[in-house]
């Protein structure tokens, strides 16, 4: 199995790695492709930006995993999302995702709500996800994450029902800060089937990252 993960932090926020070392133990752990995702709000958009286009241009140049450059917007204010998501885009990153309602940080209301009216790729860990939400994520192509991630897995099961009965899709991340964040075929099978999905249902989910990477590359991802 390739593994692919789209919500990724470095030293450009809260990492313990720079770009260069957490792909390259990616690519040990068997990874088709990654996305950089660092934290970003109004403050530091532009700086991190800059910063991952950087890398991942340079990355793309010398290393087989497929390097995708973008931002998590967190703890951003409802009503700036759009803004932001907007202002991201200008700057020419591909991936944009928003850091939903998890239940294990104290995340504005709404914010679910205004990250799937913006032009967003992924609502990362969106903790109680209410089934209109859902529905707006289907209508809208949006992705949902199931999060590998400690505190933000707990609603897994529920993130996944919900968004299985509204017809969106998901992916699994793994919102990793650190080397042994990064999952393995075996890991990623237990967030998957873990949160409820049967194997076809898991083998789905990993269809989707795969599609999704491939509208964000043009490059087309080696099925498992």
């Amino acid at each position: 199995m390739e593994l692919i993960d789209l919500h990724t932090h470095t030293m450009l926020s809260d990492g313990e790695l720079i770009a260069s070392e957490l792909v390259n133990r990616a690519q040990v752990r068997g990874y088709a492709a990654i996305g950089l995702t660092d934290h970003v709000d109004a403050s530091n958009l532009e700086h991190v930006a800059e910063a991952t286009l950087r890398a991942a241009e340079a990355l793309n140049k010398h290393q087989p995993v497929t390097v995708i450059p973008g931002v998590e917007l967190t703890h951003v204010p409802p009503s700036q999302i759009a803004e932001l998501a907007e202002r991201a885009r200008e700057l020419g990153l591909p991936l944009v995702c928003v850091h939903g309602e998890t239940t294990a940080e104290p995340v504005a209301p709404g914010t679910n709500r205004a990250a799937l009216e913006a032009p967003i790729d992924i609502l990362v860990h969106p903790g109680l996800i209410s089934e209109a939400d859902a529905r707006l994520a289907a209508e809208r192509g949006i992705y949902l994450e199931l999060s590998a991630r400690k505190g933000h897995c707990m609603t897994n099961g529920h993130v996944a029902r919900t968004a299985l009965a509204a017809g969106a899709k998901l992916v699994v991340n793994t919102d990793a800060h650190a080397p042994d964040d990064l999952l393995t075929p075996a890991s990623w099978e237990a967030v998957a089937r873990g949160a409820g999905l049967s194997a076809a249902e898991a083998e789905q989910v990993a269809q989707n990252s795969r599609t999704l990477v491939e509208k964000l590359t043009n490059t087309r991802v080696r099925p498992r």
